[in-house]
């Protein structure tokens, strides 16, 4: 089955607590702290597999987490580095945030991508060794790993999108100009799935042809298979528009023609001012009336105009030809650029729950909300400080700081983030 869509859940590992341990040798009468950091979590990292095809992988798992680091312990040893775990996407998946749609990555290169980064290890209790603080009792855990839910969107990476309503001959086009094989009979929906060919131009040039199936009328509102398919003409640069130059079925290939766009229009305005090559196959079926007809009315709506007849290839060289042609005069496949995910997002969660525990003067806050804001926040910019101490005055924090006794100059610890504590 294939499976252009899929909603998931994604968690890094937690970082590793660091250890509370002091060394205890023989003959040695203060040892001092020796807790070692934890590790830091396993990330989740995302990987295009030219294999895959489709998301169905992912119909069935929906939540992938990934290891935690390791606790530290005594004579300051690291914990154990959390493994990453690695996700592997056909190319052309559009990785994006659920609840503010964002885009986190568009998996259209070979370069992995980090979607959830693990958290960082927690420390041992020897970086909180101070000249009024020699034998520090406590150690700090590690953060939490980043959790995401995500939806996967697979759009599929081609060149030239064949569009025509079923049985016109697309396939046939596609199996006759590249090694693509796909399902061919005379029946409406043969092709229930897009299917993609490299047309080689020789001396190392080539493009990639999709055949995208099931446009019909109301394909745009969900009527048949072209709503689920809409989406892979989205980066197609050209678009060839195949009609039945006889009107085999009793339809007329004009009229085919303009709802076709209708229904592209419909789905996104943009995809119907894509660059268009009009082609009327058939043409063995048609009367010479119903192929002058078809040239003037592409004339006239200043579409370049091809006839071919697929199955014996004639006409096929020619429609490829003027394909190539015109893509060098087009911009290259659309990549969606990452985007960032608001901030806006994070403070709406400000209400839910922090804890804040006091061990030696330390005032230690916590809150999973909180972790994304710090995480986004560029503690050497004075302006992203500035926000994130408002987001700490507007969720209560500072309060219930001065509520658990905290004075001028105690030490604050938000995860990674440490400072002196000033009225």
């Amino acid at each position: 089955m294939f499976v252009d869509i899929a909603k998931i859940r994604i968690k890094a590992g937690n970082g590793g607590n660091g250890a509370v341990s002091f060394r205890r040798e023989k003959y040695v009468a203060a040892g001092g702290p020796d807790g070692g950091d934890g590790g830091k979590g396993g990330n989740i990292v995302f990987k295009v597999d030219d294999n895959l095809a489709t998301l169905a992988d992912f119909r069935y798992k929906r939540k992938y987490t990934a290891p935690n680091g390791g606790n530290g312990s005594g004579g300051r040893k690291t914990g154990k580095r959390g493994e990453d775990l690695v996700i592997y996407v056909p190319r052309g998946t559009i990785i994006r945030e659920v609840e503010s749609g964002a885009v986190m990555s568009d998996m259209s290169s070979d370069e992995p991508f980090i979607a959830a980064k693990g958290g960082r290890g927690g420390w041992g209790n020897p970086h909180f060794a101070t000249p009024t603080r020699q034998i520090p009792r406590f150690a700090k855990d590690g953060t939490p790993g980043e959790e995401w839910e995500i939806t996967l969107e697979l759009k599929l990476l081609a060149d030239v999108g064949l569009l025509g309503f079923p049985n016109v001959g697309k396939s046939t086009l596609v199996s006759v100009v590249s090694e693509a094989k796909p399902i061919i009979a005379n029946y409406h929906f043969t092709t229930i799935t897009p299917v993609l060919g490299v047309v080689s131009m020789g001396e190392g040039n080539s493009f990639v042809m999709a055949d995208i199936p099931g446009l019909i009328e109301g394909a745009g509102d969900g009527v048949g298979l072209g709503h689920e398919f809409l989406r892979h003409v989205d980066r197609c640069r050209l678009l060839v528009h195949i009609v039945d130059a006889a009107g085999s079925e009793g339809r007329d290939p004009i009229e085919d023609f303009e709802i076709i766009n209708n229904e592209l229009a419909k789905f996104d305005p943009e995809l119907a001012k894509r660059p268009q090559i009009a082609v009327a196959n058939k043409v063995d079926l048609a009367t010479d009336e119903q192929v002058e007809r078809l040239r003037k009315y592409f004339a006239e709506k200043g579409y370049e105009f091809h006839t071919m007849c697929a199955p014996i290839e004639e006409g096929t060289k020619e429609v490829v030809s003027a394909v190539w042609n015109k893509l060098q005069t087009l911009p290259p496949v659309k990549i969606y650029e990452a985007e960032s995910i608001p901030m806006a997002l994070f403070e709406n969660k400000a209400d839910e729950n922090f804890t804040i525990r006091v061990e030696d003067g330390v005032y230690f806050v916590e809150a999973q909300w909180l972790l994304k804001i710090l995480q986004r926040t560029d503690i050497d910019d004075y302006e992203s400080l500035q926000y994130f101490q408002r987001v700490l005055i507007t969720s209560g924090i500072i309060d219930a700081l001065h509520e658990k006794g905290i004075q001028e100059g105690d030490t604050v610890s938000i995860y990674d983030l440490e400072f002196d504590f000033v009225n």
